[in-house]
This record gives structure tokens, sequence and C-alpha cells, in this order.
């Protein structure tokens, strides 16, 4: 029995050290910058068209590169200026509940909408 206990404490101690070694690199890597987008170029935006298929936005100086992206590699697209595309501004460090309102038509807690509860919009027939 000694044995068996042994060997799991060794393996238990062996997994310990691996998860904490893993850790150190992984955050040194973090605080190093590893990995992270450097100099002139920016991804603007991605559309994913099926589960292997999209296409990218990548902002390189002042053009921004369509780029088409399958199992197969990747393909140039287009180009356009980057003056022609729209600013989409994300707001950092949005609450989760800021969020999920506005996309849920930031209706007022408590608000449901389901088929018993009738919609405050008017309709287009006049009615309300």
């Amino acid at each position: 029995m000694t044995g068996t206990s042994g060997y799991l404490i060794e393996t238990f101690v062996t997994l310990i050290a691996v998860c904490l070694i893993a850790f150190v690199v992984l955050y040194g890597a973090r605080r190093l910058g590893i990995g992270r987008a450097q100099g002139p170029i920016h991804l603007v935006g991605q559309l994913p068209l099926d589960a292997r298929r999209s296409v990218y936005l990548v902002k390189v100086g002042e053009q921004v590169l369509v780029v088409g992206v399958t199992e197969g590699g990747m393909t140039k697209l287009g180009e356009v200026p980057a003056a022609s595309l729209p600013a989409v501004e994300i707001p950092s460090g949005a609450p989760f509940a800021a969020i999920l309102a506005r996309a849920l038509g930031a209706r007022k807690p408590g608000q449901a909408k389901g088929p018993d509860t009738p919609d405050a919009r008017p309709r287009p027939d006049g009615d309300t």
C-alpha cells in the first residue's frame, strides 16, 4: 500500500511543479510583452462566415487590407483606405451588465418581453 500512495504523492507533486513552472513562464512572457501586437498593424474587424472561413480587416499604416482566411490559407481580397471606414469605439472596461442591457435594447429591469407581455413600441397600424 505504501508504494501506491508514494506514487500518487510523487505524481501530484510533479503536477503541481509543472503547473507552477507554466504559470511563471506565462506570467513572465506577459510582463515582457511577448505575443502582443507591435508596430503599425492592427486588427480592425472580423466576420466569421462559417466554422472554417472568416474575413478580416487588417489596418497596416493608412490602408486596410481585406483578408479572407480558410483552412487552406489566407488570401488578400482587397484594400480600402483607413479613412473610409467608420470609427468604431469599443468602451474598455464596460461592465457586462451595461453591454447586456445595450444588446437587449436597454429594457428596464423587470420588463419582460414575451408572448404574454405587450410590446411598448407603437405598432405600424397605429394601435398602441
